[in-house]
This record gives structure tokens, sequence and C-alpha cells, in this order.
């Protein structure tokens, strides 16, 4: 079809010489290739790209026919004559009608190769000549010029001269440049680079995209090192399983090997991003005594979870690990359902320790001092009133930008929350107006000295109001007082989710903690009396029984009395907590092992441990990345127990089993990417199993390596930087 409307001068040129013919199966009979014909000299061609078959076999001379053939389909058949003065065009060359160039012939016949396109001088035409009176002089050398020579043919089928051909050809190689040929590689070569590719696609889990592996740009990239084009199906199907079951297997042997392990649970408490719907993940992690963490799983939940449903995924987690032996659990960690979920397996359990994650604990009490202070409600109205005002009234938000930028290089609103995060009191947004007014604080006070807010002010109550406000240092006062505690509990959660730390770190965390308020209440002339009444209300709901347990029992915290011997710190524990140690031993126990294990903890807490081994216990060392003192060798705390302690024999077992347990849940951070695709392709069972298999390949990764960030975190903090500097 498309070679008829050719012939009736609706289509290219080279329909006239290409001829396309169905090629058939020999042994069946059936059509299986599309060829193209030469009608000159027979060769066959692909048919996947007439027209560089025809620019290749036609134009630069490879057919030996062509030159004394019919031209351009809306062109007269020429006849091969030449300019005057002007060499007669060389012979035929005889090769291979199937070749596409004709340098190897004109090579090995010892000559120059004969150029692609033969121009003789006369019919090239000064373009800079076409100008005043010379006009109709260039005009008539061209008409001359093309009525002497007929055959001189345009592409496209117009009368045309050779020159302009080649003009043409190079155009087409400008528009589509073709990359040099990348190096050789061997077959081995090839697979190790793609097993590379796909272990970062995977590990990246969500953040590149499967079909960034076809985009134009990346293939030209592979192209260039020398690997092949990679489809996007490949690297969802038998690569993902092969590589999904090579970490699945890895995970196993290792806590196979293991005598008991904890589980940690997080993202129950997680909030849906954007508020768009989307589901949560749940990641379920295995942490071993040897202080690695594996993987096991991921649910995918959406809205809010009943605890009995997450108690059933905890418990079914637990046996599709170690079946019956369920006493190879030893515990639980996670940032919901204290009180209910994690204390009822606890209470059917009895050698389980069931934790709160203190990184919740701590971002908790947040939310407790914006409840329960009157300090926060105070800072609260008083930011909103003013940041709502400024933004919505365009004469001194007019204002407030040209100062704001004047002293900041910037103009914006105010970040302000939505109403229903600030009925409900949920402070994350809050501290982020907050921020934004302290740090547009001169540019505030200089709009309520601008003539034009005076003009406002004796209108609008609302404005006499925010501008007694902003005058008020007492209003300052405060709102340094507010960020500076957000901060402080911010800082100190987020150390805790970079280290994570174990049990018997948890009460001189807390203490820590106190410290560190007093301070802060000491600075800002604030009564201590409220604010550590709502830290002793979110220890309470957080503190269990083996915080104080392995406090005593861990190695770490012993203390050397004035005898020299190094002491469990009993006297730093409260009458009540002294209790929780011995029940909570007694507990962990047989009934028939509680009393010995309860004077074998008599004897720890008189004898002690020999200070050489307290010593290389207790040793620190400097951290190479944070520069803080750091214990030298975590493990030996548990090793001690194990190879030294060997006289407590019931108290030791619940020493090794207790004092490894994490008392934080964070782990392996999920991409919004990926939590955008999962919603995207609904619950199907393909796409679910999928991002199962992803989750778990990537998630594998980053605890084998310890990589708690996540990429987008990272992403933010490089492009807050200054010049990119840090």
């Amino acid at each position: 079809m498309v070679r008829n409307k050719a012939i009736k001068g609706k289509g290219a040129w080279y329909w006239a010489h290409l001829e396309p013919i169905l090629v058939h199966n020999t042994d069946t009979g059936l059509p299986k290739a599309v060829k193209l014909r030469c009608a000159l000299c027979e060769a066959i061609f692909s048919a996947s790209n007439p027209s560089r078959t025809a620019s290749e076999h036609l134009k630069r001379g490879t057919c030996p026919n062509f030159s004394s053939a019919s031209k351009p389909i809306s062109s007269p058949s020429p006849i091969s004559t030449s300019l005057p003065n002007s060499a007669p065009p060389p012979p035929p060359s005889h090769h291979n009608p199937r070749k596409r160039s004709s340098s190897s012939a004109a090579a090995a016949s010892g000559s120059a190769p004969t150029p692609s396109y033969s121009v003789p001088p006369q019919g090239i035409v000064d373009p800079t000549r076409f100008c005043g009176g010379e006009l109709t002089y260039a005009s008539a050398v061209t008409t001359t010029v093309l009525t002497q020579q007929p055959h001189l043919m345009l592409s496209g089928g117009k009368d045309d001269l050779g020159a302009l051909a080649m003009l043409e050809d190079s155009v087409k190689k400008l528009k589509s440049p073709k990359t040099s040929p990348g190096p050789t590689l061997c077959k081995s070569q090839v697979d190790c680079a793609l097993d590379f590719l796909a272990d970062w696609v995977y590990e990246s889990c969500g953040s590149v995209s499967f079909s960034s592996l076809e985009h134009p740009k990346f293939r030209a990239f592979l192209n260039q090192v020398g690997l092949p084009a990679i489809s996007r199906r490949e690297f969802t199907g038998s690569r993902l399983d092969a590589k999904f079951e090579e970490a699945k297997a890895e995970s196993e042997a290792r806590i196979r090997d293991a005598m008991f392990f904890q589980i940690a649970s997080d993202g129950w408490k997680s909030k849906n991003a954007g508020g768009l719907g989307e589901d949560s993940l749940v990641n379920l992690t295995v942490n071993l005594p040897n202080g690695t963490s594996v993987y096991r799983r991921a649910v995918f939940v959406g809205g809010s979870v009943p605890w009995k449903y997450a108690e059933e995924v905890l418990w079914e987690t637990i046996t599709s690990i170690c079946g019956n032996a369920v006493q190879q659990c030893v515990g639980i960690v996670a940032d919901r359902f204290r009180i209910k979920a994690l204390r009822n397996l606890e209470s059917q359990n009895h050698w389980m320790v069931n934790l709160a994650c203190q990184f919740q604990g701590f971002t908790s009490l947040i939310k407790d001092f914006s409840k329960e202070l009157r300090l926060f409600r105070a800072v609260t109205e008083n930011c909103y009133k003013l940041a709502s005002f400024v933004n919505n009234k365009s004469q001194v938000r007019s204002s407030y930008q040209r100062y704001q930028s004047q002293e900041g290089g910037y103009a914006g609103l105010l970040r302000v929350p939505s109403m229903h995060d600030y009925e409900t009191l949920n402070f994350g947004p809050v501290y982020v107006m907050v921020e934004d007014i302290l740090s547009s604080a001169r540019a505030l006070q200089l709009v309520v000295l601008d003539e034009s807010y005076k003009g406002v002010s004796m209108e609008d109550q609302t404005a006499r109001e925010v501008a007694d406000m902003i005058q008020d240092v007492a209003f300052w006062n405060e709102l340094e007082a507010v960020h500076s505690l957000v901060k402080l509990i911010k800082d100190m959660a987020q150390e805790i989710e970079i280290e994570r730390p174990l049990v018997g770190k948890c009460l001189p965390l807390w203490d820590e903690l106190r410290a560190k308020v007093k301070d802060w209440c000491s600075s800002f002339h604030i009564d201590e009396g409220p604010v550590e009444k709502v830290i002793q209300k979110r220890f309470k709901k957080n503190y269990h029984p083996a915080w104080a347990a392995a406090f005593i029992l861990d190695p770490v915290y012993l203390i050397k009395d004035i005898s020299g011997k190094y002491l469990p710190p009993f006297k730093l524990l409260t009458p009540e907590q002294e209790k929780d140690v011995d029940k909570l031993i007694t507990r962990l126990v047989s009934r028939e092992e509680a009393h010995i294990a309860l004077m074998e903890l008599m004897k720890w807490r008189t004898e002690g441990l020999d200070p050489v081994y307290a010593r290389a216990v207790q040793m620190k060392e400097k951290d190479p990345v944070s520069g803080k003192m750091r214990i030298a060798n975590p493990q030996s705390s548990r090793l001690v127990w194990e190879t030294y302690l060997t006289e407590f024999k019931s108290l030791g077992k619940v020493a090794v089993r207790l004092i490894f347990l994490h008392a934080t849940s964070c782990g392996f951070k999920s991409s919004w990417s990926l939590m955008r695709w999962v919603s995207a392709n609904g619950h199907s069972r393909v796409s679910m199993d999928k991002a199962q298999k992803l989750i778990f390949i990537a998630a594998h990764s980053k605890l084998e390596r310890r990589d708690f960030s996540c990429d987008e975190d990272k992403d933010a903090e490089l492009l807050a930087l200054v010049n990119g500097f840090d």
C-alpha cells in the first residue's frame, strides 16, 4: 500500500526501486518475514528501515545499476550525461550487491575510494552572489545547469545537485549522532555488571524506577560501557525471584544459628504519607544475640489497626520462625500496642520480655507537653493568630514579604498548620510554624513599624493585638523556650534512632533527659513541677521492669566502690525498681530455679565482677564518625556471662537473654516511592508478591550494612547544604 501510493507520487522516491516481498517458511509454508528486494540488482534487505536501506544502497553507489536507472518517482528517467569540461563518471563497480559500502572494494583495488556523490564544479552556485544585480545572472546560471543536467535530482523526487544531497545526509547525522562503540566485554563481565546493577536497583527499594531502565539515555550509557540493553520485565521477573531466594536463604541460615532472638516490629504508629490514604508498611525484623539483625517480613496495613490483629501478626511471625520451640523468642519490641497486644503476649508466655520503643516514647513526650503544659498552648495560639493574620491580610503580607526578602534573601508565606492539626494539638506542623516565626523575627518587627501597618492598625483590632504581641519581649522568650525544649527532645530521639540502645540503657536515658530538662527550666525561669509531672507520666507508660534488671545485670553499668570492687548499681534504683528486678528474674526462670536465681542475684550484688574483666568490658574508644566515646566491644557484656561468670547458672541464663534486647524498633525505612507504587497497583496478588520480595532484598542488604537511613532523607540533607558542601 505504501509503495503503491509512492508510485502515484505521494511518497518517498526510493519505493520505485525497492519492492517488498513475503518470505515463507520452507517447512510449514507459512509466511515468516517481510524483506525488501532491489528492483535494479535483485539484492535482498531487511524491511525494518527502508529509508536507511535506500540511502546506503542506492545513494551511496552500492547498487551497480542505480546510476543508469530511472530516478525518483516524481522525475523523468534521466540519461547519464555530464557537464562540459567535467570528467566522465567512473564505471560501475561489480561487487556483492548485498554490501552496503563500496569502501572495502576500493581499498582492495589499491585506489582511493570513489566519493558517494560526484558533482561537477559548474553545478555549484555561490549563495553569496544572490544579491543586487547578480541575482538574475545566478538564476540564469542555475537554470542553464539544470537544463543541461536533467538527471541531477533532489532527495524526495525534485531536481537537485548532488551537493545538496550530501548536505541533507550530513544534517541527518548531526540530528541523530551515533555513540562511539563501547568496550567489548566477555560474558562473565557482562553478567557480573548486570548483577551489580540489579543489586543497586533492588536495594534502592523503589527510589529507582524499573521504567527508567528503558530510558533512551540510560540505554545509551549501557551501550557506551559495553553492556546490552536490559528490559524492565527481566528485572521484575526471574532475576528478582533469584535475588529474593538468595537473600531469604541467607537470612534463615543466620536465624537458625542463633540460640534465641527478639522480634522488632516497626510501622504500626507511622502516619499515611501526606494524608493521601496510602498503605502503611509494618516491618518485622529479627534481632540476634551477636548484635546483628535480619529482615523477616513486611505487612501492609491501612487505617486504624486493632490490637488483636497486631497480636496475631506478631505470634504468627514467631511460630513461622521456630515452630513449637517458641521459647527461642525471648521478647518483642514494638512502637505501639504496649498496653494490650504486647502485655497480653507477655502474660501468656512467662519467658518473654515485650518492650515499648524508646524512640516513640521520646517523640510522644512532645505531644504530651503540647497537651498538658500551659506554655505550649499559649505559644501555639499566639503563633497561629500571628501567622494567619500576616498570611491573609494582603497589605501586611506584601510588607512582610518585602522585609523578609531584604533580611533573608527570599520571600514566602509563614507555614500554618491545618485546622485539624491545630485542634488535635499535632505539634509537628506547629513546630514548623514556630521555626518560621523565629527565623522571621526581624522582618516581623519591621512590618509593625512600617507606616502602612499603622494605617491597618487604626481599623483592625487584630492588627493592634498582633503588633503588641510582636513588640512584647515575653512573647519571644516563650517562643524560644518552647522551641528549645522541643529541639532538645528531638535531638535525643534522633540519637536514639541512630545508636539503637539496648534495654540496659533505658534508665540512664531518662535520667539524662530529666537533667537536661531541669537545666532548661532554670535557663528560661520555668516551674519544674508541671514539666517533671509530664515526664514522669510518660516514663510510667513506657517503663518495663526489664529496664531495671538489665541495668543491674549488664557489666557495662557496674560501679567501682571504695574497696576497688565493681558492683551493680542498685543504689541508683528506687525501692520499687529493686522489687521489679526480683520479680522479673523469678518470672523468667522456672519455679524450681526461682530461689536459686535470687541467691545468685544476692551474690552478684555483694561480689560483682573481677576488676580486670570489668575494665575490659567497660573499655571505650573514640567513634571515628561521631567522635563520641563508645564501648569498644559491645558483645563483651554477654560474653563475660557465658565464659567467666559460669558459677551463676540460673542468673546467667537470664542475663544473657536479657541484656542483649534492643530498646527501639527502628530499623529498615522504606521509600515513599515504593509505597506509592504499592498503593497505585492495588492489592493484587502479583503486585504484592513483587513488593514483598523487593522490600526483603533491600532490607536484608541495609541491615547487613547496618545502614538504617533513608535515601529521601539523605537527598533532603544534601540539597539543604550551602553550595553543596557540608
